[in-house]
């Protein structure tokens, strides 16, 4: 099925290189970086900038001025747009769906992390691996999301996410998180998604571990769990081993991995519970997520539910579900995609 899905479409990247319309690019953050670096490769030619009305200020970015949609409307008559940010607010991606209304709009997905595009070359290297992954799915909508993501990243058609697109709720209806977990969070950040998961649990819990590496990040988690009793907190990131990486130190939620920044400690997961049984983990690591399964091996054998972030690498859409499953085959394998453009927040949730 896979295989057809491919054979039956054109890569964003050769449709950017070969649609004869001028090329603007819609953000002008880390995202268009990384897509410019992208066409400077592929010898793709940009146009021009844009963003939303409220963000142009005559601002330059890579050489561009910065403009509105009603500048580039009144300098070209026909053009392609191309996503460059990322957003799960509504009123921001309704703007992009009407943008995408009026003018062909693709996404050329760039990763979260690492430099490897989606394109043919990646799909003859993966697609083995990827039916197999395909293949360990476990529902309907689980085939549907990873089709539908790979379709995405593939084409850059921002319609196709419509069609796979669930709220958490019923995510963690399959979850069913109770009232006397051992809840281990791996990048707990301020603790919103502590918050999360007593929504959905009740409030109670029987304990709770929580790993972030950021120091500012760390401290806010401090203050926000201040006051809940068995709650331990560690000032460290999650990896394959015990040791010292160097993080970028950036604040909110993209501390992680970098050539440059600040000196930081990881650990295996297996060596903070010491055994201690998690029944449920859930990690967003930042592009650390594999690492991070393979230091987690002694917790996985008690079959803890699982929320795994699967959108940092595009690799991570089919190497996360193959490891799960080697690591411990008697799992559940479910996927979902939650509301963000791009396909942000597609998340294993595994039982």
């Amino acid at each position: 099925m896979l295989k057809e899905l491919f054979a039956r479409r054109q890569s964003v990247w050769d449709f950017l290189r070969t649609c004869g319309k001028p090329i603007v690019l819609y953000g002008m953050g880390d995202g268009a970086d990384k897509v410019l670096a992208a066409f400077e490769k592929l010898d793709i030619r940009a146009e021009a900038v844009m963003a939303s009305d409220e963000f142009v200020r005559g601002q330059q970015f890579h050489g561009f001025t910065v403009q509105r949609l009603s500048d580039i409307e009144r300098r070209y008559d026909e053009f392609v747009v191309a996503l460059c940010f990322a957003s799960q607010l509504p009123e921001v991606m309704e703007t992009i769906k009407a943008v995408a209304r009026k003018h062909t709009t693709v996404v050329p997905s760039v990763p979260v992390f690492g430099d490897v595009l989606f394109d043919d070359d990646f799909v003859s290297a993966h697609l083995n691996e990827m039916k197999q992954a395909y293949a360990l799915m476990a529902d309907e909508q689980s085939r549907r999301v990873f089709a539908g993501v790979a379709e995405f990243y593939y084409t850059g058609k921002p319609e196709l996410l419509d069609s796979i697109t669930t709220d958490k709720d019923e995510a963690f209806s399959l979850l069913s998180p109770g009232d006397n977990e051992v809840y281990v969070d791996l990048g707990a950040y301020n603790g919103d998604t502590i918050d999360e998961f007593l929504h959905y649990s009740g409030g109670n819990y029987r304990r709770i571990v929580a790993l972030e590496p950021n120091a500012k990040n760390f401290t806010k988690l401090q203050a926000h769990c201040a006051d809940m009793p068995n709650v331990t907190l560690w000032e460290l990131g999650a990896w394959d081993k015990n040791t010292i990486l160097t993080f970028n130190n950036k604040a909110g939620r993209n501390s992680a991995i970098s050539e440059e920044g600040v000196q930081t400690r990881v650990v295996t997961v297996d060596s903070i519970l010491c055994g201690l049984r998690p029944t449920y983990i859930k990690a967003d690591v930042e592009g650390a997520d594999y690492e991070t399964l393979l230091g987690m091996k002694q917790a996985l054998t008690y079959k803890p539910k699982l929320n795994f972030a699967a959108y940092h690498r595009f690799e991570d859409l089919y190497r996360l579900p193959l490891l799960i499953h080697q690591l411990n085959p008697a799992y559940m394998i479910y996927l979902r995609h939650h509301p963000y453009i791009p396909a942000w927040d597609t998340n294993l949730y595994c039982i």
